[in-house]
């Protein structure tokens, strides 16, 4: 005998609610965040690069960006000089999401006058894929920078905003985790370098390469 259409109806209905509430209620309990080391204790000697901790952010300056951890640091090395940002945000569900540098730069009065998707080896061997990250090179005036920058959550790299996004929502529904961290490393472009774009990519990329084996203690797996 077959189902009468309104009850078939009245079964989907029935359906929906209860993979509704079924998700709520997976929703609304606690996150539960991996210990993680925090970043108070990030370390300043990174290989070859020596670090100051540069000026802390405002009160006011930290809310708007909803960060709950970060560091923010000048490295150098001889001649190279680069500023490291990492920001952790422990939950998104809040509302809080982690801002682009692709909003906040222009917002400072740097513009992107190019940019590309590289990869970038973090293994010491070759049996470690390379991770892919955004490179920008940006202008104020006369002054001009290469910014590397990356998000990274739950053991994984992403370079895309938009999978960062698809992310969120799939972890969020899969393991209850929102968080999250934006890695970011600008090196200046010095004209006095017979390269100097060059030589500033350079920069950005050994740091980074050099730091990564180093956030698993600060960014859950």
């Amino acid at each position: 005998m077959k189902t009468p259409p309104i009850m078939l109806r009245l079964l989907v209905i029935a359906a929906g609610l209860l993979s509704t509430a079924a998700f709520l209620s997976h929703a609304s309990r606690p996150e539960q965040i991996e210990p993680r080391a925090p970043f108070a204790t990030f370390p300043t000697e990174l290989g070859r690069w020596s670090g100051r901790d540069a000026p802390e952010f405002e009160r006011e300056v930290v809310r708007v960006l909803g960060v709950d951890d970060y560091v923010n640091r000048f490295y150098e090395s001889g001649t190279d000089f680069a500023h490291v940002y990492i920001g952790f945000y422990q939950s998104q569900h809040d509302g809080t999401t982690i801002h682009s540098p692709l909003n906040c730069l222009p917002g400072a009065g740097w513009i992107p006058i190019a940019s590309e998707r590289i990869a970038l080896p973090v293994g010491a061997d070759r049996a470690t894929p390379a991770i892919n990250v955004n490179q920008i090179l940006i202008q104020k005036g006369l002054d001009k920078q290469v910014v590397l920058y990356w998000y990274q959550s739950h053991g994984r790299t992403i370079a895309s905003e938009y999978w960062g996004r698809i992310y969120l929502v799939l972890d969020s529904i899969r393991m209850n985790r929102s968080d999250a961290a934006l890695v970011r490393v600008i090196a200046p472009v010095d004209e006095r370098q017979p390269d100097p774009e060059a030589a500033a990519k350079r920069a950005a990329i050994d740091l980074a390469e050099t730091m990564f084996p180093v956030l698993v203690r600060y960014l859950p797996s």
